[in-house]
This record gives C-alpha cells, sequence and structure tokens, in this order.
C-alpha cells in the first residue's frame, strides 16, 4: 500500500531550480549572509527528508512484495490445513466403523452365549432323561430317537455356532490386540509428543530468553548509538558554537581595532582641531592688536583728515577697509565658535568612542569566558563519547557471546528436530493451526501498523500544510509592514519635498530682495562716482600728500596681503572642515545602511522567533497527545498484566490437571498389564473348553454305541469350570466395557482441555505482545529526543531574545547618534550658508573703482578744467 508521495519529482525539480535561483541572488549581498547559510540548511533538510522519503517508499514496495509473497504462502497453508483436516475426518469415519464391527462382534458373542446356555440346559435335561431310561416304552424309544437326531442338529449346530464363536473371538482378540496395539502405540505417541513438546517448550523457552536478551542488548546497542549520535551531534553544535563565538570574537576584536584606530584618528584630530584653535586664538589676537593699531591709525588719519578736507578720498578707502577687517574679523569669530564646537563634539565622540571601547572589551571577556565554557563541556561530551564507546564495545562482545550461544541452541534444536521427526505430525497439524493464527494475527497487526502510519503520515501532511499556511499569514503581515514601511517613506519624502520647496520660494524671495538691494548699492556707487569726480580736483591738489601716503598704503597693502594669506589659510581650514563633513556624512550613510542591516535582522530574528514559538506549541500539543497515548498504552498494559496473570493460573490450573490425568494413566497402564494374566487365562478357558468338547463327543459316541452295560448308574463326570471359565469371561467383559467408557471419558476430557487451550492460545494472541512494548519504548525514546529538541529550541530561543534586545539597544543608541550626528550637521550646514551669504554680500557690496584716464580733461563742481594750468593770483 505505497501511497503517491508528498513532492513528486517534477515538482522537486522546480524547488531545486527556485533555490539555485534564490541563492543566485543572495550571493551578491553580504547582509543576508545569515539567511542564505540558514536557507541552504534547510533546503539541505528538505532534500534529506524527500531523500528519507523516497527510502521509506522503497521499503514501502519491498514490504508489499513481502506480503503478497506471505498471503500466498498463508493460502498454501490453508489449503494443506484443509487437506489434513479431511485426512483427520476420514481416519475418524474408519475408526467409528471399526468401533461398529467391534459392537457387532460383541452382540454376536452374546448371541452365540445365549444359545450356548439353552444347549447347555437341554444337554442337562437330556441327561437326567437318560438317567430316567431304564423303564422307557416303545414310544419313548421313538421319541429318544427324536430327540437324539434332533440332538445330532443340535450338536452340529452347536458345532457350527462354536467354530463361528471361536473366530469371533480370534477377531475380537485380534481386535482387542490391535486396539491394544493402537492404545500403546498412542499412549508412546502421546508420551512422546509431551516430551517433545516439553523440550519444544524448554527450547522456545530458551529461545525467547536469548532473542528477549538479545534484543535487550540491541536495544541497548541501540540507544548506546542513539546516545553516541546525539553527543555526537552536540559536541558538533557545540564546536559549532565555538567557531561562531570565535568568529563574533574575531569581528569584535576587528571592530574594537577599528573603533581605537578611529579613536586614535579622533584624538589626533581634536589635537589637530586644538592647535588650529591654538592659532587661529593667535591669530584673532594679533588680528585685534592690528585692529587696535589699524584702529589708532584711522584716528589719527581721521583727525589729520579733518584738519586736510583733501584726504577724504583716502578715509573712505579707509573706511571700507575698516569695515572688511570688520567683517573678516566677524567671520574668524565666527569660524573660531565652530571650531570650539566642533571640539567640544569630537570630545564627547571620544568619551562615547571610549565607553564602546570598554563594552567590546567587556563583550570580548564575556565571549572568551563562553568559550573557555564550551571548549570544558566538549572536554566533558569527549569523555562521555569514550566511557560509550567502551560500553559500546562491551555490549558488542556481550552480544556476539549471545549469538553464539544462540547459535548453539539453534544447533542442538536442529539436532532434536531431526531424531523426533518421526512423532512430529499430530503436532505439526497443530503448529499449522498456530502459525495460520499468528500469521492472522500479524496481518492484523500489519493492517494496524499501515493504518497507524497512514493516521501519522496524514497528521503530518496536516501539520505541513498548517505550517505552509502559517508562513504565508507571516509573508502576508511582512509584507503589509512593509507597505505600511514604504507608505511612511513616501509621506516623508513628500514632507521633506514641501519642505525643500518652502526653502526654495524663500531663497528666491532673498535674491530678490537682494536684487534690489544690489540695484540700491549700484546707484550709490553711481552717486559716490559722481563725488568721486568731484574730489578728483581735490585729489591733484593733494597729489604731494598722495605719493606721501602712498607709502604708508604699501604697507597697508603688505597688511592686507597678510590678512589675505590669512583668509586663505582659513579657507584651506573650511575646506578641510568640509572634507571631514563629508567623511562624518559617509559614516552616517554607513551607520544607516548598519541599521537597516540590523533592522532587517532584527525582523527576521523575530520572524523565527515567531516560528519558533508555533514550534513550540505543536511540539507541546504533540508531547500531550503522546502522554495521552502513553497513558493508554500503560492502562492496556496493566489490563493485559492481569489477564496474563489470570491466563498464566488457568495454564497452572490445566498442568495440575493434566498431572492428575497422567497420573490416573499411569495407573490405567498398571491395570492394563494384567491383561496378560486375563489372556493366559482365557487360552485355558478355550483349551478347557475343547477338552469338554470332545468329552461331549466322547459321550454321544458313547450314547450311540453304548459301551458301559449299566446305564442306569450316575455318571460322575461334572462340568463346573466352563460355568466359572463364563462368569469370568463375563466379568472380565465387563471390566472391559468400563474402562473403555473410562478411556472416552478420558479422551473428551482431553478434547475439552484442548479446547481451552485453544480458546487461552487464541486470547493471549489477542493480547498486546513484544511488539506493543517495543512501540512504547520507540515512544520513550521518541518522547526523550523531543524533550531534549524542546530544550535546545528553549535554550536558542532565549539566547535569541537577548541578542534581540541587545540588537535594540544598539538600535536605539545609533537613532540617537545619528539624531545627534544629523543636528550638527545641520547646524554646521546653517552656520556654512550664513558665511557663504556673508561672503556674498561682501563680494557684492565692494565697489570696483575704475582708474581714470589723466589726459581726460577733468571738471569739478564749477565746470573749471583741472588739466589747464591755476592762474597766478598777484596781489
Amino acid at each position: 500500500k505505497s501511497g503517491k508521495p508528498y513532492l513528486e519529482e517534477s515538482a522537486f525539480e522546480a524547488l531545486e531550480k527556485d533555490f539555485q535561483e534564490v541563492i543566485n541572488l543572495l550571493k551578491g549581498d553580504k547582509t543576508l549572509e545569515k539567511f542564505l547559510i540558514e536557507y541552504e540548511k534547510l533546503h539541505a533538510v528538505m532534500k534529506k527528508s524527500h531523500e528519507n522519503e523516497k527510502r521509506l517508499m522503497e521499503k514501502c514496495r519491498e514490504l508489499n512484495a513481502e506480503l503478497v509473497v506471505n498471503s500466498s504462502k498463508v493460502a498454501a497453508l490453508t489449503k494443506l490445513s484443509i487437506d489434513d483436516r479431511g485426512t483427520i475426518s476420514s481416519m475418524k469415519t474408519e475408526i467409528e466403523k471399526a468401533w461398529k464391527m467391534v459392537d457387532t462382534a460383541y452382540e454376536k458373542e452374546q448371541k452365540a452365549k445365549e444359545t450356548i446356555n439353552s444347549l447347555q440346559q437341554e444337554i442337562a435335561r437330556l441327561t437326567k432323561l437318560v438317567e430316567q431310561g431304564s423303564g422307557v416304552s416303545l414310544g419313548q424309544e421313538h421319541n429318544i430317537r427324536d430327540l437324539l437326531k434332533l440332538k445330532e442338529e443340535i450338536t452340529k449346530e452347536r458345532d457350527q455356532l462354536l467354530s463361528e464363536v471361536v473366530k469371533l473371538r480370534q477377531s475380537l482378540t485380534q481386535a482387542t490386540e490391535q486396539q491394544q496395539a493402537t492404545e500403546r502405540a498412542k499412549n508412546e505417541a502421546d508420551q512422546s509428543v509431551m516430551q517433545l513438546q516439553q523440550e519444544i517448550q524448554l527450547h522456545q523457552n530458551e529461545a525467547s530468553r536469548e532473542a528477549r536478551k538479545k534484543e535487550k542488548m540491541e536495544k541497548e546497542l541501540k540507544n548506546l548509538l542513539a546516545e553516541m549520535d546525539s553527543k555526537q551531534a552536540e559536541i558538533k553544535n557545540l564546536q559549532q558554537h565555538i567557531q561562531r563565538n570565535k568568529e563574533e570574537q574575531l569581528k569584535m576584536e576587528q571592530h574594537l581595532k577599528e573603533q581605537k584606530i578611529l579613536n586614535e584618528r579622533a584624538g589626533k584630530e581634536l589635537e589637530q582641531f586644538q592647535m588650529r584653535n591654538n592659532k587661529l586664538m593667535q591669530e584673532s589676537e594679533q588680528h585685534s592688536v592690528m585692529f587696535e593699531e589699524v584702529m589708532q591709525d584711522i584716528q589719527k588719519k581721521t583727525a589729520e583728515l579733518k584738519v586736510n578736507t583733501r584726504r577724504d578720498d583716502e578715509v573712505t578707502q579707509m573706511r571700507l577697509e575698516i569695515s572688511k577687517l570688520n567683517k573678516v574679523r566677524d567671520v574668524l569669530q565666527n569660524k573660531l565658535h565652530v571650531a570650539e564646537e566642533q571640539k567640544v563634539d569630537a570630545g564627547h565622540e571620544r568619551n562615547t568612542l571610549k565607553n564602546q571601547i570598554s563594552g567590546l572589551e567587556r563583550e570580548l571577556e564575556a565571549a572568551k569566558k563562553q568559550a573557555e565554557i564550551d571548549k570544558k563541556a566538549i572536554d566533558e561530551l569527549v569523555r562521555e563519547r569514550d566511557m560509550l564507546s567502551k560500553n559500546l564495545v562491551k555490549a558488542t562482545t556481550a552480544t556476539q557471546k549471545q549469538i553464539n550461544l544462540v547459535k548453539l541452541h539453534e544447533q542442538s534444536k536442529k539436532n532434536l528436530e531431526e531424531e523426533i521427526q518421526s512423532y512430529k505430525n499430530e503436532a505439526q497439524k497443530q503448529r499449522k493451526i498456530i502459525y495460520q493464527l499468528e500469521k492472522e494475527r500479524d496481518c492484523f497487526i500489519n493492517e494496524t501498523s499501515e493504518l497507524k502510519q497512514k493516521v501519522l503520515q496524514h497528521l503530518k501532511d496536516i501539520e505541513i500544510r498548517e505550517m505552509q499556511i502559517c508562513d504565508y499569514e507571516k509573508k502576508i503581515e511582512e509584507s503589509a509592514i512593509k507597505l505600511k514601511q514604504q507608505q511612511n517613506r513616501c509621506e516623508a519624502v513628500r514632507t521633506e519635498r514641501n519642505l525643500y520647496s518652502k526653502n526654495l520660494i524663500e531663497a528666491k524671495d532673498e535674491i530678490a530682495e537682494m536684487k534690489k538691494k544690489l540695484k540700491t548699492v549700484t546707484h550709490q556707487v553711481d552717486q559716490l562716482k559722481e563725488e568721486i569726480a568731484d574730489k578728483e580736483a581735490a585729489l591733484v591738489k593733494a597729489h604731494l600728500e598722495h605719493q606721501r601716503t602712498d607709502k604708508e598704503k604699501e604697507s597697508l597693502k603688505a597688511e592686507l596681503l597678510n590678512m589675505k594669506k590669512q583668509a586663505l589659510e582659513t579657507k584651506q581650514f573650511i575646506e578641510n572642515q568640509e572634507a571631514e563633513e563629508r567623511k562624518l556624512l559617509k559614516i552616517i550613510a554607513e551607520a544607516d545602511a548598519e541599521r537597516l542591516k540590523q533592522k532587517k535582522e532584527f525582523d527576521q530574528v523575530i520572524n523565527e522567533r515567531d516560528i519558533l514559538g508555533s514550534q513550540l506549541v505543536r511540539r507541546n500539543d504533540e508531547v500531550a497527545l503522546l502522554y495521552e497515548k502513553i497513558k493508554i498504552q500503560q492502562s492496556v498494559l496493566n489490563k493485559g498484566e492481569t489477564q496474563y496473570r489470570q491466563r498464566m493460573e488457568d495454564i497452572r490450573l490445566l498442568k495440575l490437571e493434566i498431572k492428575k490425568l497422567r497420573r490416573e494413566k499411569g495407573i490405567l497402564g498398571k491395570s492394563v498389564a494384567n491383561v496378560e494374566e486375563l489372556r493366559q487365562e482365557v487360552h485355558h478357558m478355550r483349551k478347557e473348553l475343547l477338552r469338554e468338547q470332545t468329552r461331549c463327543k466322547v459321550l454321544e459316541e458313547e450314547l450311540e454305541n453304548p459301551l458301559n452295560v449299566h446305564r442306569w448308574r450316575k455318571l460322575e463326570a461334572t462340568d463346573p469350570s466352563t460355568y466359572e471359565l463364563i462368569q469370568k469371561i463375563q466379568r472380565l467383559q465387563k471390566q472391559l466395557i468400563s474402562k473403555t467408557g473410562e478411556v472416552i471419558e478420558k479422551e473428551l476430557l482431553l478434547q475439552e482441555k484442548e479446547k481451552l487451550y485453544v480458546e487461552l492460545r487464541h486470547v493471549l494472541a489477542r493480547q498486546p505482545g513484544p511488539e506493543a512494548a517495543e512501540q512504547l519504548q520507540l515512544y520513550r525514546h521518541t518522547l526523550r529526543e523531543k524533550t531534549k529538541q524542546l530544550k535546545v529550541l528553549s535554550a536558542e530561543l532565549n539566547m535569541y531574545e537577548s541578542q534581540s534586545q541587545e540588537y535594540k539597544y544598539e538600535i536605539e543608541r545609533l537613532a540617537n547618534e545619528l539624531l545627534n550626528v544629523k543636528k550638527k550637521y545641520l547646524a554646521q550646514k546653517c552656520k556654512e550658508q550664513q558665511a557663504k551669504e556673508k561672503e556674498q554680500f561682501l563680494t557684492d557690496t565692494e565697489p570696483e573703482f575704475p582708474r581714470h584716464r589723466s589726459d581726460v580733461p577733468h571738471f569739478t563742481g564749477g565746470g573749471f578744467a583741472l588739466s589747464r594750468p591755476l592762474p597766478k593770483v598777484t596781489a
């Protein structure tokens, strides 16, 4: 009854292709390596289960073939048993015919005895008449002659009857001899059968003991092998766990090294920042000193300008330069503030990195301790494995001894079977019946086991379908969660787009305002140009003073160059800061990617936890069912034990009755031993009978030819022994009849006992045998394995829960760090934007003074040409 496999070959090949495609997709992605490993494990498990299914299907086919062969054998045996029953019935009919023959012979013997008695009575009457024959008349003589004729006829009849009686007695003796011979043969056969049955029982008991011992040893071997396998599996698991821990330790060490390198870099950057800060502080102090000097110079210049109005142009230029310097100072101060904030942030980062390093070091120490504990556990498991291997060797030697003993017993059994082959016909018939019944029982057991297997397979199919439903539901939930996440992301992108559009509008407004300001500034520049044109006349006058001030201007230019150099240095510093900012952005992006990866892993862990939870619930249900089944089996076993005790008591009583019957049989056998004496007596009686018959003949002859002259005298010859012999024969016949009746009663009792024995065998066959005990042991073994698996799963669950908690904490910490970094980044961006706006504003407001040609005629406010020489004023 080999049903179809759960997965057909085409479906399995399709699954294989899907698996290869998924692996090819996942191979490139490093974030899904763990998932890939788990997926490959699941595929390996599925492959193994498919192979096991194939193997079991082949086994089922083989068992079906064996079943067909066995059923054909059973049919042949049933035919043989039917033939044997026919022979038994024919033998019974022959025995009944023989008994009928015996009964007819007995009836004939009774009739012959009656005729003999009547003849003896007539002889007695005739002898009396002979004694009274002295005064006989002619009529009486005629009567005597008639009587003599009658007597002759009667004697002839008597002789015939006697010859018939002799024949019948001979046939009776032959029949009795045959009966006795058959009874002896039967008794001997019964005794030999009993002895053989006892010997067979002993051998069977010994064989069953040896088989039990062998089964025990095999079970112990199986248990030891199972324990060995479990221990080896545990060792492998622990080795894998140690390997994982080592890998994690290496990863942690690498992470620590990276963190240390980052810490060192951060320390170096901090030192650089401090150096730059100090430099900037010194530069700011120098700038402040220079600014004070410039202010003093400006004050002097303003004083001089107040004295001399011709220096207005230079004053304006100086004011512009002062305003520029003020702006530069503001920019530098802002940069200083930014650098100080960065320094504080770097200090915070250093502290966080130190905390991370200390936490990682603690984790490393914990991992090392765990590795040591795992090593100890592995050593213990290795010791246990060695012990188990030693026990296995001992068990194998013991089993070998037991096998040798079993072989010896089998040889002795074969010898005994060869010796008792001639006495096995009756036993063979009963064995055939027993074998047939056992076959029927085996068939029923096989059918029940097949039904159980079918039920279990259906339950497994239901469980697999439920698992698939749960997986699909979880996938639906995951897709719904992903959809929600995508929707949230879309909403976040929309909000960001709205913010950016608002910022764009604000920037456009600011640009428009700046354009307006530019227009006003250009207007002011035009006005200033006009004023410059007016004041150029004054410049010509102040040419000499201008030359004098040129030197001062060159010195100021040198100072300006120094300031520009400082500005370039600050620009480089800003660029470095921007590069660092980019690095930080990269770190943030990596942190985001890692956070997403950890989130995926966290989701995966949650899914696995849910799956494990569902599996745990199922396993608990299975364990509960198994416990209920075990209780049922235990109750059945208890009932079986009680019934077995009752049957054992019945067997004991039957054995006592059999012993009693054997004693009675022995007594009967002893009484049958006296049959020889009785036969001898019968033989003597027959001899005497023949003697008497001869005497009768002689007397008849004497009557015919009388030798004795004095016939009236009494004859002394008497015949009392024949009567006694007849009485003896009757007594012996009565004894024989009573004994045959007793034998029939004993046979009936024996038949009843045999019926009881057959019924007991049927009852015992219905009772749970050693197969039920084996099934119980199998259930116990599976229960132990399931409990072990449950413990392992619960431990893994706890581990995954602790890991998920750690991942949660890490995610929260990374989210906080990300928020802080984003805040810092936004603040820095705002500051940079402000600085850029200020710089742009400064560049926009810087007036470009065009050089005027000296040969072009210049006019002042009054419209006088300045190129012409001034008229000398004379007094």
